[in-house]
């Protein structure tokens, strides 16, 4: 009997240390120092969470009460617009107020808006929301609730934009029709529908503006489009279930996150090579499927100065902070359940 008594005993404070082993391992681990703030859309725990990236250290948590997955900062960086992308009966859009660190106002249109890709337009009281069910664009003027213009994607299920750096052109994904819709926003119309692939999903621009980066989840590749002749250039080959994509700041690279991967696959823009595959921790060994996560990179946002990308792994609840020189993880940051949409703010 006292056998079975220290065998017990023995299994007990093994599972015991097991366990704080995991705790430990699985802890965020914040060194670097760099400026600015990183706000942080928890989209589970229905929070944005304000990291200040100099002091490592959690300046405010803004309870959003909404299901949100995609926002971004106006043109005078005063405020965050995000949607939601949970409640279908309310269609509103919220906003935060930068300098206070607050919700500032819900506003909810008599349209019904069912909003996902978001992006800031030039002028400081605008944004365009993509409605995934009206398959619009909407240019909402966020300072007298107004909606101004809604434009037809003529496509179905719009989902995400991106807008010329140099020209009134926004660029949609259209995920049933397989296709990118070209609107003129000056125009207010279409002006070229380019299909190219099964599953559009993420979308960038490079920075000079002269190619279009679209991740492809249905056929794990990525799509690259001359945005002068429209023309479909290469088709790269991905991981599984690209998400969403970004270019760094120079321009010279595109990171792509490969959810069901757990990797970030890393491509030189000019000569579209695959350079180097960032992995998660927790897929790569026996011992790392034991001690993390499950690894989930959803997305992905490059630091202005260029020095640091930041990866929302969603399973993890960590932001993943990437060094550009080296293409190493550097530092994590804690957060709350389901990281995805990240605003940076100087």
């Amino acid at each position: 009997m006292k056998r079975l008594k220290y065998f017990l005993l023995f299994f007990g404070v093994l599972f015991f240390l097991f366990r704080v082993a995991i705790f430990i391992v699985r802890l965020p681990s914040y060194s670097i120092k760099t400026n600015g703030k990183l706000y942080i859309v928890n989209k589970v725990s229905e929070c944005v969470q304000v990291f200040d990236l100099n002091s490592g250290k959690e300046i405010g948590k803004i309870s959003i009460d909404m299901l949100s997955h995609e926002a971004v900062k106006t043109a005078d960086e005063h405020k965050i617009v995000l949607t939601d992308f949970g409640d279908t009966d309310k269609h509103i859009i919220k906003t935060i107020n930068t300098k206070t660190n607050r919700l500032e106002k819900e506003q909810i249109f008599i349209k019904k808006v069912y909003g996902n890709g978001i992006i800031a337009l030039p002028e400081k009281e605008k944004v365009a929301v993509i409605d995934y069910v009206s398959n619009e664009l909407i240019v909402i003027n966020i300072e007298n609730d107004s909606i101004e213009k809604q434009i037809s994607t003529e496509q179905e299920k719009s989902h995400l934009a991106v807008l010329h750096p140099n020209k009134p052109i926004a660029y949609v994904t259209n995920i049933n029709s397989n296709s990118i819709s070209v609107i003129d926003l000056t125009l207010n119309k279409v002006i070229k529908i380019i299909v190219c692939g099964l599953g559009r999903k993420g979308i960038d621009i490079t920075p000079d503006g002269t190619e279009l980066w679209v991740t492809n989840i249905n056929e794990n590749l990525i799509t690259v489009i001359n945005t002068t002749n429209y023309q479909i250039t290469n088709k790269l080959r991905s991981g599984n279930e690209s998400l969403k994509l970004s270019f760094s700041v120079d321009g010279k690279f595109c990171f792509v996150a490969n959810a069901t991967d757990g990797t970030i696959s890393i491509f030189n823009q000019q000569t579209k090579k695959n350079i180097k595959t960032i992995y998660l921790h927790g897929k790569t060994t026996f011992f790392e499927r034991i001690l993390y996560h499950t690894p989930r990179p959803v997305n992905i946002l490059m630091h202005p100065n260029g020095l640091y990308a930041f990866v929302s792994n969603s399973n993890a609840n960590k932001i993943e902070v990437i060094d550009m020189k080296t293409f190493k993880i550097v530092s994590t940051i804690g957060t709350g359940k389901v990281p995805d949409a990240m605003v940076f703010i100087n």
